[in-house]
C-alpha cells in the first residue's frame, strides 16, 4: 500500500486542488492531506481557520464521491524552523511513502531527509489560485465557480465572505 502526503494551506480549497487529489489517488492507495499554517486565521492571506479548511476539504471530497478510507486530513501548525520541519510534519502524520509538493523549499527539505518527492500537476494555475480567489471574494466577483460546491457552502455558513472583507482593514 502506497501512502502519499500532499502539502498545502488551502485558503480556500479550490477546483485545482480537487484535480490534484484525484490524480494523486490514481498513484496512491491513501492520501494524507496536510492543512499547513493550521494556527493562522482571520487575515487576508489566511482568512479561514484550520478547522474550517478541514470542513471545506471534507465537504468537497464527499461531493466528489472520494471514499473516506482513501484520505486523511491533518492540520499542521507552523514551527518556523526549516531544520526541524520534516520531523515536525512526520510527528503529526501517519507514515507516508512519497510527498507531493511544488514548493522548492519543501522539496529540498524532504529530499535531504531521504523521502521521495513528486511535483503534483498544476490545473489552470492562472485560474485556480487561492490568492486570486480571495481577491475575487473581496471585489464581489465570481469565486464560487472556482471552488467545489462544498467549499462554497462552508464559506457561506461561516460568514467567510464578510470575514475576509472585514479583516482587510486590520491587516
Amino acid at each position: 500500500m502506497t501512502t502519499g502526503l500532499l502539502l498545502g494551506r488551502y485558503q480556500p480549497f479550490h477546483n485545482g486542488h480537487i484535480e490534484v487529489v484525484k490524480k494523486i489517488l490514481e498513484e496512491c492507495d491513501l492520501l494524507v492531506i496536510t492543512v499547513g499554517s493550521a494556527q493562522d486565521s482571520h487575515t487576508k492571506e489566511n482568512p479561514f481557520t484550520g478547522g474550517e479548511r478541514l470542513s471545506m476539504i471534507s465537504e468537497a471530497l464527499a461531493d466528489e464521491g472520494v471514499p473516506l478510507h482513501r484520505y486523511i486530513i491533518v492540520p499542521i501548525p507552523d514551527i518556523h524552523n526549516n531544520g526541524l520541519w520534516v520531523a515536525h510534519v512526520k510527528a503529526f502524520c501517519p507514515p507516508f511513502d512519497v510527498v507531493y509538493t511544488r514548493n522548492p523549499l519543501s522539496k529540498r527539505l524532504f529530499d535531504e531527509a531521504g523521502i521521495k518527492v513528486r511535483q503534483q500537476p498544476l490545473y489552470d494555475r492562472h485560474k485556480y489560485s487561492g490568492t486570486k480567489i480571495r481577491e475575487r471574494i473581496l471585489k464581489g466577483g465570481d469565486w464560487e465557480g472556482l471552488v467545489p460546491k462544498g467549499v462554497a457552502r462552508v464559506v457561506k455558513k461561516i460568514g467567510g465572505v464578510e470575514r475576509l472583507k472585514s479583516v482587510i482593514g486590520t491587516d
